[in-house]
């Protein structure tokens, strides 16, 4: 089957052209321009472009069955209802509020033009009175707490069924600031690979399963691509077959399952050898968020003369340097008790504000050569 090229940031043009690819007739490529040999498979709905944070281009083709049964999984888990669409339609977290929509006969309302509190609460404003739901990343979470002493802001944070956080981790200091607002947060696991979040708040969606494989998490289940266009050595190399013959996704992941829930520690790669000791990078980050001021610092590995590599903490912070000095030693003090004195970072780079993407997260590439250029 030809694709269709549809752009992915125009949501009413992703809505027009959802039938069609939801009955696996006309489907659609979001983020580029299909070429002449790039067909599908029957069945498929969508192609997406993502490259993640890693900046790795992959374009992952989704089947009209896995979209539907994400779709359907989240409505039995979350309940049904109006969805606001605040993310790009050419990400799988904003195509999936589309496709949610859709199967529950309800118009999405869009948030136009640059997301900000107020317009978030205008949008808002334009939703009927029953169940609502939304789909977000941490950083516009951030922004609406930010602004949640305008009460018509407040108000609206409050009047949703839930709200989806995904994309990145979510600081706990954030959750607790929107649960003291009775925002009803929650938290998302997942990826283009799998249809979007299969994984609320570290429980699978029905008929997701989840196992770690070697330390790595890997899911299986009827919201599961296809596979990658036009490269079938990266498919096999991501998507594996156990002895029983059932298809897993390998993440990336580091991870565990602990009492039935998800527990991500971090990518498997995001590792540096440190005078000879393994680090995680993530495990760092996590603790220098918990820090206030730090509470959306990126860790990166930077070169160092003495041990190799090492990290430092990439932060916007409000009093710039003058601040850093206080804090990097806090952050040291409380990486050492959580990961290990041989994984404090060596120092913090203080930024106006830290590069990100289009699609939310933080550009950890552009965020590395910062750091290193320090």
């Amino acid at each position: 089957m030809r694709l269709r090229a549809v752009d992915g940031a125009d949501p009413a043009e992703v809505g027009a052209g959802l039938p069609a690819a939801l009955d696996g007739v006309a489907p659609l490529a979001l983020g580029f321009v299909p070429g002449p040999g790039d067909e599908v498979a029957e069945g498929t709905a969508v192609v997406i472009a993502t490259s993640g944070s890693t900046g790795v281009p992959k374009r992952v083709v989704l089947s009209a069955a896995a979209l539907t049964a994400s779709a359907e999984a989240t409505a039995r888990r979350i309940g049904s209802g109006q969805w606001m669409l605040a993310l790009s339609a050419g990400y799988v977290a904003g195509l999936q509020v589309l496709v949610r929509a859709h199967l529950a006969g309800t118009e999405p309302v869009l948030l136009g033009g640059r997301f900000t509190a107020a317009s978030f609460a205008a949008a808002t404003r334009e939703m009927s009175a029953g169940p609502r739901y939304a789909s977000l990343v941490p950083a516009q979470l951030a922004t609406l707490l930010d602004a949640a002493d305008d009460p018509e802001v407040r108000a609206a944070l409050s009047s949703y069924q839930a709200l989806l956080l995904g994309g990145q981790a979510l600081p706990p200091a954030l959750r607790e600031r929107a649960a003291d607002l009775g925002a009803r947060v929650v938290r998302t696991y997942g990826s283009s690979e799998t249809a979007g979040g299969c994984v609320y708040d570290g429980v699978p969606l029905d008929g997701v399963r989840v196992a770690s494989f070697d330390g790595e998490l890997r899911l299986a289940g009827p919201t599961l691509a296809q596979g990658y266009l036009g490269d079938p050595e990266l498919t096999a190399r991501t998507f594996v077959a156990d002895e029983a013959g059932d298809r897993w996704y390998r993440t990336g992941d580091a991870g565990e399952l602990r009492d039935g829930r998800v527990a991500v520690t971090g990518r498997v790669d995001n590792v540096i050898v440190s005078g000879g000791v393994n680090v995680s990078l993530d495990r760092v980050e996590r603790a220098v968020r918990t820090v206030a001021g730090l509470e959306g610092a990126v860790v990166v590995a930077v070169p160092d003369e003495r041990w190799g590599q090492g990290s430092a903490i990439v932060a916007a912070l409000p009093g710039g340097s003058a601040s850093a000095d206080g804090l990097l030693a806090e952050a040291r003090e409380r990486v050492a008790a959580e990961v290990g004195a041989e994984a404090r970072p060596s120092r913090i780079v203080p930024v106006e504000a830290l590069p990100m993407l289009s699609s939310g997260k933080p550009d950890r590439r552009a965020i590395a050569v910062l750091a290193s250029a320090d």
